[in-house]
C-alpha cells in the first residue's frame, strides 16, 4: 500500500503544477508507460529513538541524566539504473553537514556509490562508501549498536574512493579497495595540535584487502580484513581484524579481534591521555568483542555483547600500557508485528575505563564508570 501511494504521488506531482509561461514540460518527467521504473528504486528510513537513564562515576566526571534522544535516523535510497549498474545513498541526519576539506562531501552523507556488475563475480565500487573492513560489530548498521567499543567509536568508516569484490566461490568472497584515508585535510582536522615532524602527504591513501568466508552450510562465516592508511608522509596506520560467527536457527555468537598500530594517532584516546597538546606517536590499540543472540520465540529475543579493549603508548617504552576498558549491552527486543520490521528493547549499557598506575600517578589519569538504562525502539522502515 505504501509503495502504491510513493508511485500515484510520482506520477501525479508533475501533472499538478502550471506556469505562466509556456515552456512547462507536455508530459510528466515519469510518463505511465514508465511507471515500472520506480520498481528499481527503493528508499528506506531508518530510526531508534531511545528514553535514556544515565550516571557517570569517577575523576571530575559525576553526574546524572535523564533524556530522549533520536540515536539513529537516516533516509536511504538504492536504485538500479541498468543491468549492471546500481547506486546508493544514504544521509545520517543527527550527523555534522559541514563539507569535508578532502572529500568534498558533509560528513552526514554516508554512501553516495555506483557498482558496476563486470560479471556475476566480479563488481566495481565507486563513490563515497563503507571501508572493507573485517569484524560483524563493524558489519552492522550503526541503527543495531547501541554501543561501539573503542576502535569503531572512533574510527572513519566512510570514505572516497574505488573498489573491487570478486566471488571466488560459493564460499568465498574477496575485496579490495583504494581510498583516502581521510575526509578532511591534516591542518583542518588537527588544527594547531601536531605531532612532530608531520608532513601533509601528497595523497592520504589507505588500502584495504579482506576475505568472507562460509563453512557448513554457512553456520560458520568469517570476515578477516588487513589495511595500511598513511595519515601523515611516511607514518600510517596497520589495522587488522578477524571476525567469526556461527549460526544456527536459534543461537548466533560472533567474536571479533582487533589490532591497530598507529605511528599517528587516529582514535584519540592515548592523545587525549598523555594530554600535551601533541598527537600521540606510536600507540597500539587491542580489543575483544563478543556478542550472542537467542531467539526466545518469533516475538523475543534476547542479546549480549561483551568487549574489552587496551590502548598502550609508544610500544617500545616501559611503561606502555595506560587504559583498559570493559563494556556490557544485555539487550531485550520485542517484535509485535509480523509484516514489519519495528523493534521494542531494553537495554542496560555498562562501560568501565581502568587506568594503569603509571597514567594515573605521572599523566593525571582518573578512573571512571558510566551506566545507562535504554528503552526505546528500532525500525528500518521500507517506503518505497
Amino acid at each position: 500500500m505504501i509503495k502504491s501511494f510513493f508511485i500515484s504521488v510520482l506520477l501525479l506531482t508533475p501533472l499538478l503544477g502550471f506556469s505562466q509561461a509556456n515552456d512547462s514540460l507536455a508530459e510528466p518527467v515519469i510518463s505511465i508507460d514508465k511507471k515500472s521504473l520506480l520498481n528499481n528504486i527503493n528508499i528506506t528510513f531508518d530510526m531508534r529513538m531511545e528514553f535514556q537513564a544515565y550516571t557517570f562515576r569517577g575523576g571530575d566526571r559525576y553526574y546524572n541524566g535523564l533524556q530522549f534522544e533520536n540515536g539513529f535516523t537516516a533516509l536511504g535510497i538504492s536504485a538500479k539504473l541498468h543491468e549492471r549498474v546500481n547506486f546508493h545513498f544514504r544521509n545520517r541526519f543527527n550527523k555534522d553537514g559541514d563539507v569535508q576539506s578532502l572529500d568534498q562531501l558533509g560528513s552526514n552523507i554516508e554512501l553516495a556509490y555506483i557498482d558496476v556488475i563486470v560479471s556475476p563475480s566480479l563488481k566495481i565500487v565507486l563513490g563515497k562508501t563503507y571501508a572493507f573492513y573485517g569484524g560483524y560489530e563493524y558489519e552492522f548498521k550503526a541503527l543495531d549498536v547501541l554501543e561501539y567499543n573503542d576502535i569503531q567509536s572512533n574510527a572513519l568508516a566512510f570514505v572516497t574512493g574505488a573498489g573491487i569484490t570478486y566471488q571466488n566461490s560459493k564460499n568465498h568472497k574477496f575485496g579490495f579497495q583504494v581510498l583516502n584515508s581521510r575526509t578532511m585535510l591534516y591542518e583542518d582536522l588537527y588544527g594547531d595540535v601536531v605531532a612532530e615532524n608531520i608532513q601533509e602527504p601528497d595523497w592520504p591513501v589507505a588500502l584495504v584487502g579482506n576475505w568472507r568466508g562460509s563453512f557448513f552450510d554457512g553456520k560458520i562465516q568469517t570476515i578477516y580484513s588487513l589495511s595500511y592508511s598513511n595519515q601523515v608522509k611516511r607514518r600510517g596506520t596497520y589495522f587488522f581484524t578477524l571476525g567469526h560467527k556461527y549460526q544456527d536457527h536459534k543461537l548466533t555468537l560472533m567474536y571479533d579481534f582487533n589490532y591497530s598500530f598507529e605511528e599517528v594517532d587516529t582514535k584519540g584516546i592515548v592523545t587525549s591521555i598523555l594530554n600535551n597538546d601533541a598527537v600521540a606517536e606510536d600507540v597500539l590499540y587491542i580489543e575483544n568483542w563478543l556478542r550472542a543472540e537467542y531467539r526466545f520465540s518469533s516475538k523475543f529475543k534476547g542479546l549480549l555483547t561483551l568487549m574489552t579493549s587496551s590502548a598502550y603508548a609508544k610500544v617500545t617504552s616501559e611503561n606502555n600500557h595506560l587504559r583498559r576498558s570493559y563494556g556490557m549491552v544485555p539487550t531485550l527486543y520485542y517484535s509485535p508485528f509480523k509484516n514489519i520490521d519495528v523493534r521494542f528493547f531494553l537495554a542496560y549499557i555498562g562501560r568501565y575505563y581502568d587506568h594503569t598506575n603509571y597514567a594515573i600517578q605521572n599523566l593525571g589519569a582518573a578512573n571512571y564508570n558510566r551506566n545507562e538504562v535504554r528503552v526505546g525502539f528500532i525500525a528500518p522502515l521500507s517506503l518505497l
